[in-house]
């Protein structure tokens, strides 16, 4: 493919989205994380095969790792193909693991992961947030809010 190609069906790179995260856990900060992938794992990323719903990221040995992150195999590999499931090292800066490793050992925080996309240069990159997960009603709590802000915006607009 072309250098800075876009994924297949995509104009803006983005390849998988975990719109579950937003609703399961209260975000607080966000950062732009590169991933160390095997060839047939770009390939198949291109065709916007990846799911990272059910995906999280945990600081393992000094190292940050994805976990549990499914990037489905690539017909043309072969035997040359990778493991779907497997554990990918994510890239960042030591100042930054060393950020996010204090932020995890807070009580009750994680780091999920929300985008899979490829930025302008082709390079796969990943947006991991460090979050709260939410209780029941502080989820019913922000969608009430929502619903609102909504309700609000049709008034508005009529009027």
């Amino acid at each position: 493919m072309a250098k800075g190609a876009a994924v297949k069906g995509r104009s803006d790179g983005l390849v998988s989205e975990n719109r579950r995260s937003r609703r399961e856990y209260s975000v607080e900060d966000t950062l732009e994380a590169g991933i160390m992938l095997v060839g047939s794992e770009v390939k198949s990323l291109r065709e916007g095969k990846a799911n990272i719903a059910e995906a999280y990221a945990s600081v393992e040995g000094g190292e940050l790792w994805l976990i549990n992150a499914e990037i489905q195999t690539y017909a043309g590999a072969n035997r040359f193909n990778h493991e779907p499931r497997r554990r990918r090292k994510l890239l960042v800066s030591r100042r930054q693991l060393a950020k996010l490793s204090q932020e995890v050992e807070r009580a009750g925080r994680t780091i999920v992961p929300l985008k899979l996309y490829f930025n302008d240069k082709g390079r796969a990159k990943l947006l991991i947030g460090v979050a709260t997960g939410r209780k029941a009603h502080d989820k019913r709590e922000n969608e009430a809010k929502r619903d609102w802000q909504r309700q609000k915006a049709r008034i508005l607009k009529a009027g």
